[in-house]
């Protein structure tokens, strides 16, 4: 899940580079939240997004740690084009 807000540069940044990476890994489906529709996504993150949540537990936040994601689901690392 991305932890998301309207018009946030970084969040449109970390949703382009995860539609990369589902296209050259296998990964789960990303469901993206907008931070602001819940006041308790808004009390645990305020203006820290975006936010990688992977079972819950935080992966990353401000910009994509895809080694990290792909560690933790058992993936071997990915090179991401520029």
């Amino acid at each position: 899940m991305v932890v998301s807000r309207e018009g946030c540069h970084l969040c449109e940044q970390m949703l382009e580079q995860m539609a990369e990476l589902e296209r050259t890994a296998v990964i789960p489906a990303v469901t993206v939240v907008d931070v602001d529709s819940d006041p308790d996504l808004v009390r645990q993150f305020g203006l820290k997004v975006p936010v990688l949540l992977l079972d819950n537990s935080v992966i990353c936040h401000y910009t994509l740690n895809s080694n990290e994601l792909l560690r933790l689901l058992g993936r071997p690392p990915a090179i991401l084009p520029r």
